[in-house]
């Protein structure tokens, strides 16, 4: 879910100590503030910003909530498409292999996943907890020609001091722009942050848009 504050090392100490066993228990470590007091190098501080950052990624893309659930073979990738044909998780939920199927991406062994995923009452039992905790699963169903930075292709250089690149990318393909790796001729904007690398330098030569990031942030916004 693209949580700031939460890396692997937390994830990890969080599953160790029983605090988190599922993605939807995250939503419920607001009731959890004595024991993460307990928790090495969690000050009150750190833990109100985490929680924060929690209660922030409740309105993520659903992409993202059905990557997050964990089924076998839905990677990121694999999630957008689901999201973009069902544009919610309970008619997800309720597709067929044949349905599934249908999909071009979607072979026999991923159908079969998903399918044996929703059939478990303790995958629905999160889905219920996700829900009661206001995570969005439900999405309008919108053209991508309507979006506002429909056509607009933009790479990440150097890091970014208000979210993770990760974030950034969601918050592009949220609004209809394409997110790349390296930059050609057809990249649009090329965002700078610190420490850029030679991706900089190869905007530079081919003429392309930068962006700093707080120019990135206002192209953003007015999106």
């Amino acid at each position: 879910m693209e949580i700031r504050g939460i890396g692997e090392n937390l994830s990890a100490t969080l599953y160790k100590e029983g605090m988190v066993k599922n993605v939807a228990d995250i939503y419920y470590l607001k009731d959890k503030k004595d024991q993460l007091l307990s928790l090495e190098k969690m000050g009150g501080k750190s833990i109100d910003n985490m929680l924060k950052a929690i209660d922030k990624s409740k309105d993520r893309p659903l992409d993202r909530v059905i990557f997050a659930l964990g089924i076998k073979h839905v990677g990121a990738e694999t999630a957008e498409i689901l999201a973009e044909e069902f544009h919610g998780l309970d008619k997800l939920a309720k597709a067929s292999r044949e349905k599934l199927t249908d999909i071009g991406a979607i072979g026999p062994k991923i159908a079969d996943s998903i399918t044996a995923f929703f059939r478990q009452e303790e995958n629905r039992n999160i889905i219920r907890r996700l829900r009661e905790a206001g995570v969005r699963l439900e999405e309008e169903a919108t053209k991508p020609e309507e979006l506002p930075l429909s056509g607009k292709e933009f790479v990440i250089t150097g890091r970014l001091e208000t979210s993770s690149r990760q974030e950034a990318e969601a918050r592009i393909k949220e609004l209809g722009g394409i997110a790349k790796d390296n930059v050609t001729r057809q990249t649009t904007y090329v965002v700078v942050g610190a420490d850029p690398g030679s991706k900089l330098a190869r905007a530079q030569e081919l003429g392309i848009e930068i962006l700093s990031e707080q120019k990135f942030l206002d192209k953003l916004k007015k999106a």
